[in-house]
């Protein structure tokens, strides 16, 4: 394996075969995710695991989110909810505020997303599709889903992944991504 390739080839999944997800498998990205660069030490990660009963719950409060969101837009209400309901596991994913310390508690949202980017190469060696959801259909930046995650103290939400096996014929019509050029990218001081 190497790793440029691996990073190369790393595609947002959306589309996921009927198939549930082992717990192993589950367990092997929560592990990757640990392994993090994070400042000082803090670990400043916690995930929720929303399978079954969880995830129908999850998919009744992203309705009523979608709809009030967009109620002029049936089409996409139900375009989304059909992603919700072919996923078959989300992993809310949040980050540590550091009361009274803004620079700590941003360092700890940095620390956050290499974690979740840990899962999702974590993902693609373990077969699955990843998805880091942010807007939308994740409900990120919706109170509901702070509210229901238990409303943790001193934590703030930084994603929820979609995660599942691969629809092999809408993953085999994906386009190759392009990308600018570092060169475009970069100065050299």
């Amino acid at each position: 394996m190497s790793i440029i390739n691996e990073l190369k080839s790393r595609r947002a999944i959306r589309d996921y075969r009927k198939q549930d997800v082992e717990d192993e498998k589950i367990n092997i990205l929560l592990d990757a995710a640990t392994w993090a660069p994070n400042d000082k030490m803090r670990e400043p990660w916690s995930f929720y695991v929303l399978k079954d009963e969880a995830k129908q719950r999850y998919e009744k409060l992203a309705e009523e989110y979608l709809l009030e969101r967009f109620p002029t837009k049936p089409h996409l209400v139900e375009s989304s909810l059909k992603v919700l309901t072919t996923t078959p596991v989300h992993i809310i994913v949040t980050s540590d505020i550091v009361p009274d310390d803004p620079e700590a508690t941003k360092d700890n949202e940095y620390a956050v997303c290499c974690a979740i980017h840990s899962m999702w190469l974590a993902a693609k060696e373990q077969g699955l599709g990843f998805v880091w959801r942010t807007r939308g259909v994740g409900l990120v930046h919706d109170e509901r889903l702070f509210l229901f995650i238990g409303s943790p103290e001193n934590k703030q939400v930084v994603g929820n992944l979609f995660i599942g096996y691969p629809d092999e014929e809408k993953l085999s019509k994906m386009k190759d991504p392009k990308r600018t050029s570092y060169e475009e990218k970069t100065t050299w001081l």
